[in-house]
């Protein structure tokens, strides 16, 4: 059986905004963040599905999920 994903230290809401919005709060939450905090972002844009996880490879940050939800998405991001 998997290990359960950890809680998030960090919650960012962007629902209801456009890419690149998610992404840009998503990157300032990670910039909040210190080493090893789980950072999730809830999005319901579906180019998030994109931009998200390419900006975290991009940062070098670890995306731990990425979760289909009623309302959208929920990242879940651990910084590295």
């Amino acid at each position: 059986m998997p290990s359960p994903l950890p809680n998030p230290d960090i919650e960012i809401d962007a629902r209801g905004h456009r890419c690149p919005t998610p992404t840009l709060r998503l990157r300032r939450g990670l910039e909040r963040a210190v080493r090893g905090q789980v950072v999730v972002l809830l999005a319901d844009d579906p180019l998030a599905r994109i931009d998200a996880p390419h900006f975290v490879h991009e940062a070098g940050h670890e995306l731990l999920s990425v979760e289909a939800t009623d309302d959208g998405l929920r990242f879940r991001v651990r910084k590295v």
